[in-house]
């Protein structure tokens, strides 16, 4: 049970622990390619950390017909699937995990991946033993750029958003942080760039969880709020 002093620090995991944001761009670009509905890479890029539904508001419009989102999404996920047992934790993922949990805080993956997506990313980063909590699609009713997936995190693991921190790899993470007052660490190993993940309001950047780690004692996340 964490208490009021407890300090944690919640994670995104596509991205930002597990190599995946550029396996989403492909299977969100051929699902809707399959569709004819195609849109350029770069730009289903610049998507990926939504959810689903925002993501194809983003990419299609909110006008569209909706009537083939659950057939889009039935697809990506078909694709997706493919690469399950290939997933593959991006630099020292796990070791940074552990070295959160070794200095007290409480470890929260804060993800918004589909529950049957959740135990491909877990297998890859191999780190159970560090991680407390962890959530899914199902615990938000608004994907990010809202904040849902963070306030569930948050409840979940019985933590203050005034005690924590937030690591994610795209703008929208650092949106969703920031309707909290979370602060939220960018690192740029999802395609974000520092320029952009500053400007979006990241206390800090790193290139992955290696230079985190790396960087750990001087980091937000050593900081004591």
């Amino acid at each position: 049970m964490a208490t009021d002093t407890q300090r944690g620090v919640l994670f995104d995991v596509d991205g930002t622990l597990v190599d995946t944001t550029y396996l989403h761009t492909v299977c969100w670009w051929e699902a809707l390619r399959q569709a004819d509905r195609p849109v350029p890479m770069a730009t289903v890029h610049r998507a990926i950390g939504m959810g689903a539904d925002k993501l194809l508001d983003h990419l299609l419009g909110p006008e569209r017909d909706r009537a083939a989102d659950g057939r889009l999404r039935d697809a990506h996920d078909s694709l997706y699937g493919e690469y399950w047992e290939r997933l593959t934790p991006l630099p020292r993922a796990a070791d940074l995990l552990r070295a959160c949990a070794a200095r007290g805080l409480r470890v929260v993956l804060a993800t918004s991946a589909a529950a049957h997506e959740v135990g491909a990313l877990r297998r890859a980063l191999d780190a159970d033993d560090a991680i407390t909590t962890v959530t899914c699609a199902a615990d938000a009713e608004q994907s990010k750029p809202a904040p849902d997936i963070l306030v569930a995190a948050l409840e979940q693991s019985g933590l203050d958003a005034a005690r924590v921190v937030f690591v994610g790899d795209s703008v929208w993470d650092v949106a969703a942080a920031g309707k909290l007052d979370i602060p939220c660490v960018g690192l740029t190993c999802g395609g974000t760039s520092r320029g952009e993940l500053a400007g979006a309001g990241a206390v800090a950047v790193y290139d992955d969880p290696a230079a985190l780690l790396e960087s750990l004692a001087s980091s937000p996340l050593a900081a004591s709020p």
